[in-house]
C-alpha cells in the first residue's frame, strides 16, 4: 500500500501539526515521490490514530516525504518545513493540541541531523530564538490507516479540508511563487 516506496529513493520524516496538511503541503514541492502519512515518535509498536489522537502513546503525526535527490535535497525539503507551519507553537498547530502535534523533525543519521540543524539556523532569519521544534532520532515509522492517505486530495470538500488545508496550501502556493 502507501508504505511501498521505491528504495533508491531518500526520505525524509517531519512533523508539523496534523499529517493531513503537512502531507497537502508537500505534495506540492518539485522532487517529492511519495508522501505517506503515520506515526513515529512514540513508546507503542503498531498505534492506531485513536490511541495516537489521545495523546498518551507518545506518538506524533508526521509525513515520510521520499523524494528525488536529482531535483530536490533534504535541505530543500527541511526548508520549506519551516515555511509550512508554525514552529514557535509548543505541541498544536491552530486548533490542533496536544504533544502528537508537535513540531518535530526525525533524522535517520548523523548526515540528516545536521542538514535539519542547518535548515534551523536558516529559518531563524524569519522566527527568530522563538522555534520551538524538537530533533529527535528516527525509530519506528508506522503509516497510517490508508484512509489518511492522501486525505486532501481525496476529501477535498470535507470541513476541515475547507477551513483549515485548503486556506493553507493557498498561502504556501502565494508564497513559494
Amino acid at each position: 500500500m502507501a508504505d511501498k516506496i521505491p528504495s533508491e529513493f531518500p526520505s525524509i520524516v517531519v512533523g508539523g501539526g496534523c499529517f493531513w496538511c503537512t502531507e497537502a503541503a508537500y505534495l506540492m514541492h518539485r522532487g517529492v515521490v511519495t508522501v505517506v502519512s503515520g506515526y513515529t515518535g512514540g513508546a507503542v509498536a503498531n498505534p492506531g490514530y485513536g490511541a495516537v489522537c489521545s495523546g498518551r502513546t507518545g506518538h506524533a503525526e508526521v509525513v515520510r516525504v521520499s523524494y528525488d535527490p536529482a531535483l530536490v535535497s533534504a535541505g530543500d525539503l527541511f526548508d520549506f518545513f519551516w515555511k509550512i507551519h508554525d514552529p514557535t507553537t509548543l505541541n498544536g498547530q491552530g486548533a490542533d493540541e496536544g504533544t502528537q502535534y508537535r513540531s518535530v523533525i526525525f533524522y535517520a543519521d548523523e548526515a540528516e541531523r545536521t542538514a535539519a540543524m542547518d535548515s534551523r539556523e536558516r529559518a531563524r532569519t524569519k522566527w527568530g530564538d522563538a522555534i520551538v521544534t524538537t530533533f529527535e532520532p528516527l525509530e519506528e515509522f508506522y503509516p497510517a490507516e490508508d484512509y489518511h492517505q492522501n486525505y486532501f486530495a481525496r476529501n477535498p470538500e470535507a470541513g476541515y479540508c475547507r477551513a483549515v488545508i485548503a486556506p493553507k496550501i493557498a498561502r504556501i502556493e502565494t508564497e513559494t511563487d
